[in-house]
């Protein structure tokens, strides 16, 4: 079973970044987290195929590639479309949320505005994929 994960996160806001760095410190967790500031920086990233994550956090707003122009991309190309990427965003917006589903997400997941809600959801996800088989077996 594989414990720690490495989280490939697409969020332009630092302040979301800190959060999400934060909570993987306070869990003491030892996934390795992976930044990309928008779409075409993590396009970049996975370019370098040595090296993919086992799953993608990805928030919707952002400049250059938004989060859905990002997964359009992704799920075309047949050597990343097998990443698990969970929607994070403050987007309860139902077209985003059924459009993201019909290109292939794992999950949607609406940031909350109390920290400790943070917490518990990320905690959650993080839970599921490092145990889940996909990641295991990667």
């Amino acid at each position: 079973m594989k414990t720690n994960l490495k989280v490939l996160l697409i969020e332009d806001d630092t302040i979301e970044i800190m959060k999400l760095n934060r909570t993987i410190s306070s869990l003491k967790l030892n996934h390795n987290i992976m930044e990309a500031s928008n779409g075409e920086e993590a396009l970049k990233i996975l370019a370098k195929k040595e090296s993919l994550p086992d799953i993608i956090f990805l928030d919707l707003n952002m400049p250059k590639i938004n989060g859905i122009e990002f997964l359009s991309i992704l799920k075309k190309d047949d050597l990343l479309n097998h990443i698990p990427t969970i929607v994070l965003t403050t987007s309860n917006n139902k077209k985003d949320l059924l459009e993201c589903y019909k290109i292939g997400i794992a999950g949607y997941v609406l940031k909350p505005l109390r920290y400790e809600d943070y917490v518990s959801k990320i905690e959650i996800l993080l839970s599921y994929w490092s145990i889940n088989e996909l990641t295991t077996t990667l």
